[in-house]
């Protein structure tokens, strides 16, 4: 999945709302995507497949497929109901002739994809049973020069400025992370070395510090809400209940103040299969 914030992959309502965070993301954090999608597309060679490891709602495949209008993208997931509604931005977009979705679990045998001139895992890798295997499976699907893109979450979003605000993000973070490494989740790789074990060459590693202030696009409330509406369903159980009516009564009155602000890091590696491969 892309940019999925590390909740999973999720049906029903749940899954409404994570795709709808999703989009939120690519809309909010609007220049970070645009900087990174400018970036890799400078590497693409003419009429470049490329391959959205995880893609969710499609924000890399899209980017890229805008920004390359001679590119054809396959886009993978495990989500069907994921791929439904890439599918239909694809349709409002004007670029579905040109994305083919492919419905797979990636912690298995992948069916044929390549060879692809481009991969791009955004927010997914962390979320693999067996990183090296699919490191491996990405280095297969790629042609001999082809490029890796990983985008990796050092940390979450974070939105409140008050001392109170900022101390109740951070225990829930530090409850959150511990809970994703109960489920072997892979938040905080040092991806450089599993890339370079997989045989790739690492051409680049930049971090994005994002920290965007007042005016804050439209969509900025609802990113917040929703974001806190998830951690609150993820910390069920987990925290005290004057955190978690916390987090309600934050939920409750956010779309309303106009003093918060967005933080997230977000680090990409750039890595190559070497042209003798």
């Amino acid at each position: 999945m892309s940019e999925a914030q590390g909740f999973g992959t999720v049906d029903g309502m749940a899954h409404s709302h994570l795709a709808e965070m999703l989009d939120l993301d690519a809309d909010v954090l609007h220049q970070y995507h645009h900087d990174l999608i400018t970036w890799i597309s400078s590497l693409t060679p003419d009429r470049p497949l490329i391959i959205d490891v995880g893609a969710g709602t499609g924000t890399g495949a899209l980017a890229l497929a805008r920004r390359l209008p001679d590119a054809q993208v396959v886009a993978v997931d495990v989500s069907e109901p994921m791929l439904e509604h890439l599918q239909h931005k694809a349709h409002e977009l004007g670029v579905a002739d040109r994305i083919r979705t492919v419905q797979a679990d990636l912690d298995q045998t992948w069916p044929a994809l390549g060879p692809a001139d481009l991969a791009w895992a955004s927010a997914s890798l962390h979320h693999m049973a067996d990183p090296d295997h699919t490191l491996a499976q990405v280095f297969a699907a790629l042609r001999p020069g082809g490029v890796f893109t990983v985008i990796e979450l050092d940390s979450f979003p974070c939105f409140l400025p008050d001392e109170a605000g900022a101390a109740l993000e951070e225990r829930c973070h530090a409850v959150l992370a511990e809970k994703r490494a109960e489920a072997g989740m892979h938040i905080g790789a040092d991806w450089g070395l599993l890339l370079a074990k997989a045989g790739f060459t690492v051409e680049a590693e930049r971090r994005f510090d994002i920290a965007l202030q007042a005016p804050l696009p439209a969509a900025a409330g609802r990113y917040a809400q929703v974001s806190f509406q998830r951690m609150r369903d993820g910390l069920e159980g987990r925290i005290d209940a004057g955190d978690l009516a916390a987090l309600d009564a934050i939920s409750a009155e956010i779309l309303d103040r106009d003093d918060l602000t967005v933080r997230a890091t977000r680090t990409v590696w750039l890595a190559r299969r070497p042209r003798t491969q």
